[in-house]
């Protein structure tokens, strides 16, 4: 009798210690699955900004980088250089309708948006070759349209990247680009069609 007592609640253990195993490995396994679930951050997360303007439709696609504690114009984007105006490919903006900027016509369709950044005025281009790895293949003569534009300093530090389009009526927008303490802008005129 004693013996069967003794080998039950042998029995009893080892089917609780087996349970608790079991339970300890199925926790661990989820853990594992939420770790392999989880979303890694993106350093430069994929966007875009868009808007329209009278019956213009302008959209810009970038890749907005943050300032994470560096120097970022005149150190990690050089003064005087071609920048691809964003991170990894290069940014775009397109637009259904032709807009006038800086008393020039930029056609209806798609460019790459390119910045010479200085420390008085910066460069704007729009360009046909759109669809490009930062700015390995820019070429200035596929250029549609080039200006230059005074950087405005910001008393604040903005982190990431940013663009906007904003509709300021009467078919008259505005696109600005704004990062660490730099911000430009670039109004324009939707043209109205014939």
């Amino acid at each position: 009798m004693k013996k069967t007592i003794i080998t039950g609640c042998i029995a009893l253990l080892s089917l609780n210690a087996f349970a608790q195993n079991e339970h300890s490995n199925h926790e661990m396994h989820s853990e594992s699955k939420k770790e392999a679930t989880t979303p890694k951050k993106v350093l430069s997360p994929h966007t875009s900004a868009m808007a329209m303007v009278g019956d213009a439709h302008v959209h810009i696609d970038y890749s907005s980088p943050s300032v994470r504690n560096r120097m970022v114009f005149g150190g990690l984007v050089g003064y005087n250089s071609v920048w691809q105006a964003g991170a990894h490919k290069a940014t775009w903006i397109e637009t259904n309708k032709a807009l006038k900027i800086d008393g020039e016509i930029l056609p209806a369709g798609k460019y790459g948006f390119f910045v010479v950044p200085g420390k008085e005025t910066w460069k704007v281009m729009f360009n046909t070759h759109w669809d490009q790895h930062g700015k390995d293949e820019y070429n200035a003569k596929q250029d549609v349209l080039a200006l230059n534009v005074k950087p405005i300093t910001l008393e604040e530090i903005q982190e990431s990247l940013k663009y906007t389009v904003e509709d300021k009526r009467n078919k008259k927008g505005l696109i600005s680009l704004v990062w660490e303490k730099s911000k430009i802008e670039i109004p324009f005129e939707v043209v109205s069609e014939k």
